[in-house]
């Protein structure tokens, strides 16, 4: 396969790169329409408890409550006939807005809960609705109509979850182009400093546009067949821009090595595709299967990362290998024009001493060096012992987003607020009295400050003033009830107490599903959980079997697994340490909160991928040279010299596309991205460095066992990464065997 696309892109080069032009247009044209069809949320899942209450309500009752308006009066109190006066007319208009639904204020119900402790704010309720999308555009509407000034007597401030949705999808896209227009010409600047020539440096960024805009074309028709959230974005932006840039690297630096071996052009194509293509396309093989884990959850927040993820792996390593060789083909030697002043002739970006003295250390004294790293390591991975799981809420926000200034006026200022109460939905009929008793049971709970009900309010067990609106909260076949607490939000108390409030036994024959923005984090949490361990079996199984092929050892597959956990195991506990704990919130401009469960889950999946990425770059060299009679020290040795500048430099340009997003104002998209890269640069450097040569040293001949009948299986269906050799075109240049038995690809 590799040498039939070495002959396309040899004898048909300019035909190839007149086609990837093409659909680089029309992919660029397809992308454009991205951001329409992504969704914001997707954080829960569709068969939870609270999932299934909101759907109940919304088909009953009209929908819960996802907008707050905040309301003051400049006269200074709410209840001003003044103030009544405005604020009835701002409801009138309201009632009258298409998106929105149950609407209901503090001017019509004279409900104590819907005005402030101090009588200064008061605050109207409603539901957006549509789906995600059509409720981030409704939202959009309302926010853009009413907040700021109304009548000149009122100003209107926006929260809920559809306000938070509508800021974070705008942020979003802020971010992106933010951490772009940082990520590309830093890179730039990287690549020239790696390969001393304008043209070289120029190639792989080509590559990465085609993988970047391919992958906002896969996220337009993805989103027009199924939920894709929009945060996809950031992530199928930064790996297309990182891999891309990374497969690139290994076919500039292969050709560029070829040539300087006095190889000429079509020959160097051949070699190029068959050794670093071989490469690009077995590391696409694992970094896509990692990510093809995330499809096992419910939650379309992980489902659309699985999806756009594996797409944008698989864009990426398909313009490497058939545009890059057709441009190093056109190219031919020119690929070295633009030589900077501090580039030497014949400069490599493939070959060091420095890994190779490095490895020869770390295995003369294997504890010694070895040691003082792991433990390193294990005190970064510490702050696991105390992590905390929780979803995005207004926090994630800057502390300047009105949606989020909204949320903790509420808190500060309502007794209990209707925005975070736990939304109790029965879809059968109930009798009053069973009902009745039902609710004051509710409202006895710890934490609870009122229970709302068809029947009347609750306070303590005992029935309170019933408000004109609680009518609205009861049908001839269904009922709802809103369970409010004093608990901060997202809380373990109110976690807690979605656990007690789901114990109380119900009236008879009914079945209450519980929910509220508490219902759904325990329930995220849950299903998580529960599909967790397959997910993680998946990604180890897919390893284990990949590295065996590849190695034809059981030892090397345990070996790297236990290494890429110790790895991040760190990486995720200096997350907690930052972004859970609370340290460097000043310098990075956070609020700390527990860690965002969704995306920890998507930062060890990306993270796993590329270090075994890596780790097949540096073993299946360390594997060749011992299978060609190399002692185990000398393999290792020469493994890393030959890989460890190219691993290096990969690593390092992959992290600066994650560290970009280290500049977004959206808390989990920090954590991400800085969780990404340092994730990629522990791997390359203090894995690969020290712990990996350290490890072969201890295990000695035992890391290449195998069973009797495993090293038969592997004889028979093993992967080579070298392969057979191409058949050279006649010329006059010729390359020793040993540059063809470099199984890195570099």
């Amino acid at each position: 396969m590799f040498e039939r696309i070495a002959e396309l892109a040899i004898r048909r080069s300019r035909l190839v790169l007149v086609v990837a032009v093409l659909a680089l247009a029309l992919m660029s044209a397809v992308g454009a329409g991205a951001f329409d069809k992504l969704k914001g949320g997707g954080f829960d899942d569709p068969a939870s408890p609270s999932t299934r209450a909101a759907q109940v309500i919304d088909e009953k009752f009209g929908g819960e409550t996802n907008l707050v308006l905040l309301v003051r009066s400049r006269d200074g109190r709410v209840d001003t006939p003044a103030a009544r006066e405005s604020g009835r007319a701002l409801v009138a208009d309201l009632k009258k807005e298409k998106g929105l639904s149950n609407v209901v204020s503090f001017w019509e119900t004279n409900s104590p809960g819907l005005r402030s402790e101090d009588g200064r704010e008061a605050m109207v309720l409603a539901h957006v609705t549509g789906d995600a999308t059509q409720q981030r555009d409704n939202a959009q509407e309302v926010l853009d109509t009413y907040t700021g000034t109304y009548e000149d007597t009122l100003t209107v401030q926006a929260g809920g979850g559809a306000a938070v949705g509508a800021g974070l999808s705008q942020q979003v896209v802020d971010d992106l182009v933010l951490a772009e227009a940082i990520a590309v010409p830093l890179t730039l600047v990287l690549l020239l400093f790696v390969f001393g020539s304008v043209v070289a440096a120029l190639l792989p960024l080509a590559i990465a546009v085609l993988a970047v805009m391919g992958s906002f074309a896969q996220l337009f028709l993805l989103g027009s067949v199924t939920d894709v959230a929009d945060t996809a974005t950031n992530l199928t932006t930064a790996l297309g821009l990182g891999l891309g840039i990374d497969y690139a690297l290994l076919m500039v630096s292969r050709f560029r090595e070829q040539l300087a071996a006095g190889v000429g052009v079509d020959d160097a194509v051949r070699r190029t595709v068959h050794t670093a293509g071989r490469t690009v396309a077995f590391s696409a093989a694992t970094v896509a299967a990692a990510l093809a884990a995330l499809l096992v959850f419910p939650h379309y927040f992980l489902r659309s990362f699985g999806f756009a993820g594996v797409g944008v792996v698989v864009i990426a390593a398909l313009s490497t290998l058939f545009v890059m060789p057709a441009l190093l083909k056109v190219l031919g030697h020119r690929v070295n024009s633009g030589r900077l002043p501090w580039a030497k002739p014949g400069r490599s970006a493939a070959r060091t001493p420095l890994w190779g003295r490095l490895a020869r250390t770390v295995m003369r004294r294997p504890a010694l060096t070895a040691l003082p790293v792991l433990a390193v390591l294990l005190l970064a991975a510490s702050p696991l012992l105390g992590i905390t799981f929780g979803t995005p809420d207004e926090r994630v926000l800057p502390k300047d987003a009105e949606s989020r200034q909204v949320s903790e006026t509420l808190r500060k200022n309502f007794g209990g607020s209707e925005d975070s109460a736990l939304h109790i939905a029965i879809g059968q009929p109930v009798d009053k009295a069973p009902l009745a008793s039902y609710a004051g049971r509710l409202s006895e709970l710890k934490g609870v400050v009122r229970v709302e009900t068809s029947t009347g309010t609750y306070v303590k067990g005992q029935p309170a003033a019933t408000g004109p609106a609680d009518s609205a909260l009861g049908r001839p076949d269904a009922q709802r009830i809103s369970v409010v607490s004093s608990l901060t939000p997202k809380s373990d108390a109110a976690q807690s107490l979605v656990g007690q409030v789901r114990s109380v036994t119900p009236p008879p024959g009914a079945h209450p599903l519980v929910g509220g923005t508490d219902a759904v984090l325990v329930d995220a949490k849950d299903s998580i959980a529960d599909r967790l361990p397959l997910a993680v079996a998946l990604v180890v199984l897919t390893t284990f079997l990949l590295l065996f092929l590849f190695t034809g050892s059981i030892v090397q597959p345990l070996r790297a697994l236990l290494l890429n956990l110790i790895s991040l195991g760190a990486t995720l506990g200096v997350m907690t340490w930052i972004f859970q704990d609370g340290n460097l919130s000043s310098a990075l401009g956070f609020t700390a909160q527990p860690m965002e469960v969704s995306m920890t889950v998507l930062m060890f999946c990306i993270a796993f991928g590329l270090s075994m990425d890596y780790e097949v770059f540096v073993t299946s060299r360390i594997k060749e040279l011992h299978d060609h009679g190399a002692d185990n020290e000398t393999a290792v040795v020469d493994g890393l010299g030959h890989t460890g500048r190219i691993v290096s430099a990969a690593a390092f340009l992959l992290a600066v596309s994650f560290f970009a997003f280290g500049t977004a104002e959206i808390s989990f998209m920090q954590m991400f991205g800085l969780g990404s890269g340092l994730a990629v640069l522990l791997d390359a450097v203090a894995v690969r460095g020290v712990l990996v040569p350290a490890a072969m040293r201890l295990l000695g001949r035992t890391a290449w066992y195998a069973p009797g009948f495993l090293r038969r299986l592997h004889t028979r269906y093993g992967l080579s990464e070298g392969g057979p050799e191409p058949t050279p075109a006649p010329g006059p240049a010729t390359v020793p065997p040993t540059h063809m038995k470099d199984s890195t690809g570099v």
